[in-house]
């Protein structure tokens, strides 16, 4: 028999069926049991009267563990009395498929009462929690939406290798291994793959996928192992072009996330970002200015926005612009990789896209003229031949191309307003964190 979940029951009043969940709660009163089972779509009662007929079933639920695994057969009746879908079970028999230890190692329905290490040792139960369970279904709409859109407008989806004999742009913040007796490192990013496509004339490509960051960082936004999605794109004019596609991009697929979970999102007080208006600009020394005058802060960092500087920018936006997100654009060279192009004062062809206080992504357009690519390595200190068959790339033709890259789980922990990295994460890897 075909599983039936929870949130199509009603489809089956009066009929013989089988419910497949876990046992959440046992409430054993004298004339009457009642048990809750849940499966990934919601809850159901189940109902056993104290009558010498279920003496058998109310013995055999008296011993079972919660959060085991059962299998109910029974008629499911209308109870518009039943809080719980105004439905219930009428058992006929019970088969405990799966038995729980007596006691869990937390209570995963209430998250704040448990230290949140405690929750990621045991994950799979964490994400037990009918918020997790939203935040995945959210997800999973979100990535096929990025990827919808993308195939809408002709882009070509590409795997990139996530083992490489080089490490991308300086060779910092990579991790490196025995290679069949060579060092190889995890792909920090698939940007090198992503213009080697473009060399190919490719014209649009994009990738979503893993990316591994050797970052000692134990902020509540970074990760040593992310979920990227990257977009690079042929014959532009200005960067521009790469900002405008990305606003659509994101529009597009957070409103679809909207539509179909907005309404849950909203009974779990989760507030919805305005996606009616155009998202905010500024240039990075507007920027620096707005900062200096509306907030009376000066940043850290004199070529690049601090973490505090981030937020700020957001509120502005926000009080001035009625959205949530902000590009900066044109940072210092100092700030930004070698492959940036620079426009005519020096500053990079770049833009940094803001939401909610934090960095969500960096784009720009690339700097495709092989001669003006050399000069730029070696103003970053590099050594040209460490890049070589990067180099290749551009030495038999390479069009004018730019493109951006997008950390997936800071985007989902940002719309759904988590306090940290690690809760929209399936399983989170950090500089203390190797397991499960």
């Amino acid at each position: 028999m075909t599983k039936l979940y929870a949130k199509d029951l009603m489809n089956y009043y009066e009929t013989k069926i089988e419910f497949q969940g876990f046992l959440e709660k046992v409430r054993d009163l004298p004339y009457v049991m009642f048990l809750i089972l849940r499966d990934g779509t919601g809850k159901v009662q189940v109902t056993i009267e104290k009558q010498e007929k279920n003496q058998d079933l109310i013995s055999q639920m008296q011993h079972v563990g919660l959060e085991s695994t059962l299998c109910v057969h029974g008629i499911l009746k209308e109870a518009p009395s039943v809080k719980m879908g105004g439905m219930e079970i009428i058992p006929e028999r019970i088969d405990i498929t799966s038995s729980s230890l007596p006691e869990l190692p937390f209570d995963y329905n209430k998250k704040d009462n448990s230290l949140r290490e405690t929750r990621l040792d045991y994950r799979f139960i964490d994400l037990r929690r009918k918020e997790n369970h939203l935040l995945f279904q959210a997800a999973t709409l979100l990535e096929h939406s990025l990827r919808e859109y993308c195939v809408q407008h002709d882009f070509m989806e590409i795997h990139s290798p996530k083992i490489s004999g080089a490490a991308a742009e300086s060779g910092a913040e990579v991790f490196s291994f025995d290679y069949f007796g060579t060092t190889a490192y995890l792909s920090q990013s698939p940007q090198f793959y992503k213009q080697m496509a473009m060399a190919a004339g490719f014209d649009k490509v994009y990738e979503i996928g893993p990316a591994f960051r050797a970052e000692n960082s134990h902020t509540s936004y970074h990760a040593t192992e992310i979920n990227m999605a990257d977009v690079e794109i042929s014959w532009i004019k200005h960067f521009e072009e790469v900002m405008d596609f990305e606003e659509a991009w994101l529009k597009y697929a957070i409103s679809k996330v909207y539509e179909k979970y907005g309404y849950v999102m909203e009974q779990e007080k989760i507030s919805l970002t305005n996606l009616d208006v155009p998202f905010a600009k500024m240039t990075f020394q507007e920027a620096k200015s707005v900062l200096k005058e509306h907030f009376h802060y000066v940043g850290e960092k004199e070529e690049d926005l601090d973490r505090k500087e981030e937020n700020l920018l957001c509120k502005y936006a926000k009080q001035h612009y009625k959205t949530e997100f902000i590009f900066i654009t044109h940072f210092p060279f100092a700030a930004r990789p070698f492959y940036h192009m620079l426009d005519e004062n020096g500053n990079t062809c770049s833009y940094d896209l803001l939401f909610r206080g934090i960095e969500i992504t960096t784009g720009a357009q690339r700097e495709h003229r092989l001669d003006i690519l050399k000069q730029q390595i070696l103003e970053k200190k590099i050594s040209l031949e460490s890049l070589d068959f990067y180099l290749d790339f551009f030495s038999y033709g390479m069009p004018p191309h730019g493109g951006f890259a997008i950390g997936l789980n800071r985007l989902l922990m940002l719309l759904f307003e988590l306090d940290n990295i690690r809760e929209a994460t399936y399983i989170y890897r950090g500089p203390t964190r190797l397991n499960p």
